[in-house]
């Protein structure tokens, strides 16, 4: 691709404004693109799009492939046919000046549920078509973290570290197990990430005819407590009970005397050479489905990374890895 210079804007589909308590990527996110278009703006980087977890930062998603399901609009929902105006009727009453993240969630995740109820129910054959070739075409990372999401909800929300034994280390015949049980559980997780990434593929159709291109972020590290960590244990620095040894984060400097204690899990770097780098290619197609350029945050980390032995108070401990 050849670079030209342009200007552009960094905004997360958050920080849109909405009548759903967050930003989304429904007709806000349009009216953004056209704002953009008559600026003469040609860029528009969006930082992380994946599912948060604690704390509500994208920089620390329970997935590196999978989309946010709170950026789902209900709007384009309700054009669909997959809720009515009905479904709609107890929407709180959100601060128009930031994001009350507890109640948004809730609420998007009862609309989500919603969907998922009438789409069962509903006579959609294009649309389960559609479904079924997304499935197919994100094979590599959508069963497992639809799996790992389920089992999540199904405990409260914990991190899998605090999973029964057989689940937090892959039994086959537990998660065989799980998997009948809690079947509709993980067909929700899934269905979700399918309209996650109907809407946004949407979204980049329209942003494109404006011709603009869309700038995506790809953290070096992953989260713990993340699909990725579980489901390939064998591509971190990882004990026997799937706990890290060693953990990222940046030495002592003039901005911080104690160092920054990041606490992502450090990559195996040989076990990713022996396969080729199979998953970090993936992930770069996965991204690069979504976006037009990726940006690799914190790519110093590539050519040596500062190693931290898991439980240290803060960053100081510490040595450079090549």
């Amino acid at each position: 691709m050849k670079f030209e210079r342009a200007s552009g804007i960094i905004l997360h589909p958050t920080s849109l404004p909405g009548p759903d308590g967050i930003g989304d990527l429904g007709p806000e996110a349009y009216r953004w693109v056209n704002f953009l278009a008559d600026s003469g703006c040609r860029l528009w980087e969006v930082l992380p799009l994946g599912p948060t977890g604690y704390g509500d930062s994208p920089y620390q998603c329970f997935s590196a492939f999978a989309g946010n399901p709170y950026l789902i609009s209900p709007a384009l929902l309700l054009e669909q046919g997959l809720i009515t105006r009905g479904d709609l009727a107890d929407r709180p009453v959100f601060p128009v000046d930031h994001i009350d993240y507890g109640e948004a969630i809730q609420w998007k995740l009862k609309i989500l549920d919603r969907a998922y109820l009438r789409f069962n129910q509903s006579h959609h054959p294009g649309l389960w078509v559609e479904y079924g070739l997304f499935k197919t075409a994100q094979s590599f990372w959508l069963q497992d973290f639809a799996l790992f999401m389920a089992i999540k909800e199904s405990y409260g929300g914990v991190s899998w570290e605090n999973w029964p034994q057989p689940l937090r280390k892959r039994d086959h015949k537990a998660l065989e197990s799980f998997m009948h049980n809690d079947a509709q559980s993980i067909e929700r997780h899934m269905f979700r990430q399918f309209l996650f990434y109907h809407q946004w593929d949407e979204l980049k159709k329209y942003v494109h005819s404006k011709d603009i291109k869309i700038i995506g972020d790809i953290p070096i590290f992953v989260a713990y407590d993340s699909a990725d960590a579980w489901s390939h244990p064998e591509l971190f620095f990882l004990d026997d009970d799937g706990r890290p040894t060693v953990v990222a984060g940046v030495p002592p400097d003039y901005f911080s005397p104690t160092g920054q204690l990041w606490g992502n899990p450090l990559y195996r770097w040989d076990v990713h050479q022996q396969q080729e780098y199979a998953w970090w290619i993936e992930r770069l197609k996965s991204t690069l489905l979504l976006v037009d350029i990726a940006r690799l945050d914190h790519f110093r980390g590539f050519a040596g990374y500062w190693e931290i032995p898991y439980g240290m108070p803060t960053a100081e401990v510490g040595r450079w890895v090549r």
